[in-house]
């Protein structure tokens, strides 16, 4: 049985930018493009794997996840680590969803 896997963006927030956390905790944080729930989940991957590409250090193999809420198989990539706020600012300019309008 071959499953088709949405890809979205992760984030993975540290230093500055994770200010309001417990530092042992070192979750990547999305959305689930499906029902739109955010969720988080323990990142695999050591700092010095990620490359600087684009502007941001990010992990452009990504990481397999589920979501917790409607169980749709996620790919989460890349992932962008954010170290303060002004790249956590950028970071949000950047990878904003785009609004949807409805012309009618």
């Amino acid at each position: 049985m071959n499953r088709h896997s949405e890809e979205t963006v992760g984030v993975r927030y540290t230093g500055w930018a994770a200010l309001d956390r417990d530092p042992q905790d070192d979750p990547v944080e999305f959305v689930c493009p499906h029902c739109g729930q955010p969720g988080m989940k323990q990142a695999r991957r050591e700092r010095s794997e990620y490359h600087f590409t684009d502007g941001f250090l990010q992990d452009l193999q990504g990481e397999m996840t589920a979501c917790r809420n409607c169980k749709a198989p996620l790919h989460l990539s890349p992932i962008v680590l954010v170290h303060d706020q002004d790249e956590k600012r950028r970071f949000e300019a950047m990878f904003a969803p785009e609004p949807v309008t409805v012309e009618g």
